[in-house]
């Protein structure tokens, strides 16, 4: 067997067992214990709606097997995630940052970008286009609260280790 890991966002509601097959109209099986613990998932990045109730595919979880999945991300996340959500078009910042509304976002990067004549790039790369990697990029203030983008933001030792990271709206 192939070994995975997975990540994604869901939506989810605590419910049991027989509450998942009242909602979705089955009869529970016989050899199923309709008080198990658990919880309906919504899978809002993916799949096609399995009911009229939600947008999202949704299915249920033995709250034992969803409780190592997942992770409440109004809580916190950890670096990994947050680089995950990064990589799934979310911006994401640490609740631990005393600047406010500072935020990362993931620049994919562009192939052919056209420098600007007069510009430092265009000077220096003797060239009118040249390609941009992808990068993490930082929406932040500086000491007189001039608001501006910062290319190529780094992440250090403390952001790393970190579980204060929440996805921002």
């Amino acid at each position: 067997m192939q070994r995975f890991i997975g990540t994604k966002l869901i939506n989810a509601i605590p419910m049991t067992r027989i509450e998942y097959n009242n909602l979705m109209g089955w009869r529970l099986p016989l050899d199923e214990n309709g008080g198990d613990d658990g919880y309906l998932v919504e899978h809002v990045d993916g799949g096609k709606a399995n009911t009229t109730l939600y947008a999202g595919y949704v299915s249920w979880s033995p709250k034992e097997v969803f409780d190592k999945s997942y992770r409440d991300i109004d809580v916190g996340m950890t670096f990994g995630d947050a680089v995950a959500a990064l990589k799934l078009g979310n911006k994401v910042a640490r609740r631990g940052w005393n600047g406010r509304g500072m935020w990362l976002i993931l620049v994919p990067g562009t192939q052919g970008a056209k420098l600007k004549e007069g510009t430092v790039y265009h000077h220096h790369l003797n060239s009118d286009s040249c390609d941009i990697l992808p990068h993490i990029d930082m929406w932040t203030t500086n000491s007189e609260g001039r608001r501006a983008m910062l290319p190529g933001w780094l992440a250090s030792q403390s952001d790393m280790i970190s579980e204060d990271w929440v996805i921002v709206d």
